[in-house]
This record gives C-alpha cells, structure tokens and sequence, in this order.
C-alpha cells in the first residue's frame, strides 16, 4: 500500500504533463485595444502617455516621428510554455493582422518590424520586435496633434512686441504639409484679435517660419500661405482691417534652434508676429 502511494506521487511529479503556468499581467497593465497577443504569454511591463512621440524606421538608416497617443508594451513567454513562438511567427501574426485590417507593412529588418494603420479614422504605426526567446514588444503611437493647454494671451504678445519688437507663437497650428489651421488654434488667434481691437494703431507682420526638411522653394510657398491663412483669419473671424496686416513667409531662414534635432525642428516651425 506504501509503495503504491508513493508509485502514484512519482506518476504526478514526473509523468502528469507539463503545462504553462498563468503569469499575472503587470499590474495595470492590459492589451491594446488593437491587438490581442500571442499564446502563452503575459505582460511583463506598460508605459501609456497621452502625447508623446517615436522615431519608427521607414528605410534603412531612415525614421519618421510620428507624434500622438503612445503604448508600450512588452510581453514575456511562461516559463513552462512547451514551444516558443519564432521570431518570424511573431513578426508575421501582427503583420498579417493589420493587412487583414487594410494596413501595410512599411519596413522589415531581422527581428524588427514597422507597419501602419487606418483605422476608423484614426492613422496607427506600430513597431513590433521579437527574440528567440519569445520575448516581444509594441510601440504603438495613434497618430494626433497635441492639444495645446498653454496659450500665449495678448497682454505676453504686447509686453514682447514692446520689448523685442517680435514674438514667436507655438499655440498656432496646422495640417501637416498645408496651410489649413487646426481648429485648436482658434483661442491664440483670438488673442492677437484681442490685442489688435485693444490697440487700433497696432500694425504687425505675420510671418511664417520652417524647418529645413525637404525643398527650399516648397518651404518658403508653405511659410507663405500659413501666414497668409491666420491673417485671413484675423480679418475675416475677427474684423481686423487687412491694411493693418501683412503676411511673410521667411521658410527655413530664421532658425531660433538646429535643424539636426527633432526639438530643433519643432521650434522653428512657427509664426511670428512682428511690429510694423
């Protein structure tokens, strides 16, 4: 009877099947709302930020910044799973899901992989890594602008313009490569309205600025026509006279920052507005 009790402890120990332990996910931590994950996996960490920003690669040696809502997150295999999924398994389930979903593969490197989405009208990228291991990660960006919480109000822009004679405004936004303003631009163009009823005769230039990507003669139409569109917008929202106005486009002239850095290059795209 001893011997068969301990005969039956052998069977449990030795012979009963191995199977994956369940990892609880980090706490906090859940999938995107994109994606499910792959079998026998649990996630090991999570980082969400509402604006933020990643340089996916588009080409060898080549990225593209795509700003917006960021998800990071990087799962691990269970210790006990049976088989681990391959590089190129893990790779090929995400790239087959998002083509299933009308996406594109944008660019393939080893165990790396950048694909973009859209999506209910949302622009998704996605890199997704893998190791032999069975280890894996997401960075996924939801493509937006930022939302600007800090505005420059008019009593700043009449203090600057006294004092330097110009002020540069980061609150004024537009569509990527157009003149189109954003419509979360609407309350700092509307006070430089407020400082042109404030003060009839104030007259100012409005110029337009760019980094230095891409080409010169295209850059310096586009800094026109965004300087152009908020003066439009100054006289036709907010009845401020043309004649008290005056559009320039300056292109990558003026830089207040290098062109080398992504930072740099966000700061020299703006517009000025400058004391006749």
């Amino acid at each position: 009877m001893k011997k068969a009790a301990l005969f039956l402890i052998f069977l449990l120990l030795f012979v009963a099947p191995v199977t994956a332990a369940v990892h609880p996910d980090e706490k906090g931590c859940k999938d995107h709302p994109l994606f499910n994950r792959m079998s026998g996996v649990w996630l090991y960490k999570c980082i969400q930020k509402d604006f933020d920003f990643y340089n996916f690669p588009i080409e060898k040696g080549k990225t593209e910044r795509v700003e917006g809502r960021k998800s990071v997150l990087t799962y691990y295999p269970e210790v006990n799973l049976p088989s681990k999924p391959s590089e190129l398994q893990i790779l090929r389930n995400y790239e087959n899901a998002v083509t299933k979903l009308g996406g594109k593969a944008v660019f393939v490197d080893k165990a790396r992989e950048t694909l973009q989405l859209d999506k209910d009208g949302k622009e998704y990228w996605i890199e997704i890594w893998a190791e032999f291991t069975g280890k894996y990660g997401l960075t996924i960006i939801e493509k937006e602008a930022m939302k600007q919480g800090i505005v420059v109000n008019a009593e700043t822009i009449s203090n600057d313009l006294k004092s330097t004679g110009h002020i540069a405004l980061y609150g004024i936004l537009f569509d990527t490569n157009k003149a189109d303003i954003k419509p979360e631009s609407a309350q700092a163009i509307s006070e430089i309205a407020k400082l042109l009823q404030a003060d009839p005769g104030l007259k100012l230039y409005v110029v337009g600025h760019t980094d230095a990507t891409g080409v010169l003669e295209h850059n310096l139409r586009l800094s026109q026509e965004r300087a152009e569109s908020v003066l439009q917008s100054l006289v036709r929202t907010h009845g401020i006279a043309a004649a008290r106005l005056r559009s320039f486009g300056a292109g990558p002239f003026a830089p207040i920052a290098s062109n080398d850095s992504d930072d740099g290059r966000t700061k020299n795209r703006r517009v000025e507005l400058v004391k006749q």
